[in-house]
């Protein structure tokens, strides 16, 4: 049985985790697999229990973080290489750019012949100042001249890496877009909803609005905030907005919400005539996006935008910008409201529509459903990567 050493940032709760653990799980009758990443950082929440549900075992490389660090990269670099030593595979599969570029090294010093490497998403704009941002561009040129095939998760991305950022020719690229388990996002929603509701002491006339993702720059929450100030001013209707998940910036954004005169709630305390309510993580995403009405995103960059194929699975309209690959995986002005990328007038006058309207909510969120039933299940995720395995190792 070929094997396959599948090397991931690190076991956070995200959409690279649930792709690595999904092809995992369902590429082990035809490879043996061995996965290890990196731990989850300070503010992100554990994805442990995802590979524990799934029976998946995984290993931990410590000192593999997020932040660049000579050090502790050089010793990851190292187990990395003993572990492709004892494990021997066929191929090495990384998955985002610290695992993609300590992986793709490691296997390239241990002689291994065909490396694959994922881009969930990149950082070649709204992360960083022109001079690192280029320098990370030429590593990444480098790295893909050792990379058997680079998968991008977007047609949108894959136009990004072959033609605006020239980090590989367009022969090297397969697309292979994401692919998730969406049965829980439509049973038994109406019992997931009322439990939400009552969580948070939210009725069912208020219209609740959603933004999930970890709480740093290039998500843009500051964009949010000032949208949802700006919505709340002008409907005529009760409206409240839920901030699903933490990171570096979260009293950065309550202090701006409270700045822009919005009560907020957070999670030790009662949810009672809040605005927004913080609720940091939650592992239980159909519940939310079941008590949710409207699901947003305002991020500067994405890749494929877990958030936005979730709500669209369980029925919910979703306003949005088009970074990166998110005009792929929604249908523009049938499941999603797009807008410019800091367009804050566009997204406002979207947002209001959606609110005013339960009408067009209900539509869109059964466009969503039947957009995203087929193209995003896991079943094709497996089948495209096994198949390029396989063809890799012919």
């Amino acid at each position: 049985m070929p094997k396959i050493l599948r090397i991931i940032n690190r076991f956070n709760l995200g959409g690279p985790v649930l792709n690595a653990a999904l092809l995992t799980k369902h590429l082990q009758t035809d490879f043996e697999t061995r996965l290890v990443g990196g731990l989850h950082e300070p503010g992100e929440e554990s994805a442990s229990f995802i590979f524990n549900e799934m029976n998946i075992p995984f290993e931990v490389i410590p000192g593999m973080r997020r932040n660049l660090n000579p050090l502790n990269d050089y010793f990851s670099l190292l187990k990395i290489r003993k572990i492709i030593r004892e494990f021997k595979p066929d191929i090495v599969h990384t998955h985002a750019a610290k695992a993609g570029t300590l992986g793709r090294l490691a296997a390239r010093m241990e002689g291994i012949n065909t490396i694959v490497h994922t881009f969930h998403g990149h950082v070649f704009h709204s992360y960083f100042n022109k001079s690192i941002t280029g320098l990370f561009i030429g590593i990444e040129r480098l790295l893909s001249r050792i990379s058997s095939r680079i998968i991008a998760i977007s047609a949108k991305q894959a136009e990004e890496l072959t033609s605006r950022y020239r980090i590989c020719s367009a022969e090297k690229i397969t697309v292979i877009p994401l692919g998730f388990d969406l049965g829980k996002f439509t049973n038994n929603m109406a019992e997931k909803r009322i439990a939400f509701r009552n969580r948070f002491k939210t009725d069912d006339k208020t219209v609740a609005i959603g933004i999930i993702g970890r709480m740093v720059p290039v998500k843009n929450h500051r964009m949010f905030i000032e949208v949802f100030r700006l919505v709340r001013e002008r409907v005529t209707v009760p409206v409240r907005a839920f901030i699903i998940g933490d990171g570096p910036m979260r009293d950065e954004i309550i202090q701006l919400a409270q700045h822009s005169g919005l009560s907020v709630g957070c999670p030790d305390e009662s949810p009672d005539g809040k605005d927004i309510i913080f609720t940091s993580w939650i592992k239980e995403m159909d519940e939310v996006m079941a008590g949710l009405d409207i699901v947003s995103m305002t991020s500067l960059n994405e890749g494929t935008p877990v958030s936005i194929i979730e709500a669209q699975a369980a029925g919910k309209a979703v306003v949005a910008v088009k970074a990166g690959g998110t005009g792929d995986i929604v249908d523009p002005g049938v499941t999603a409201l797009l807008a410019p990328p800091g367009d804050i007038s566009v997204f406002t006058s979207n947002l209001e529509s959606l609110v005013m309207n339960v009408e067009l909510r209900i539509k869109m969120g059964k466009s969503g459903r039947d957009f995203s039933t087929g193209r995003f299940h896991y079943n094709r995720m497996v089948r495209e990567t096994g198949d390029l395995y396989f063809s890799l190792i012919r």
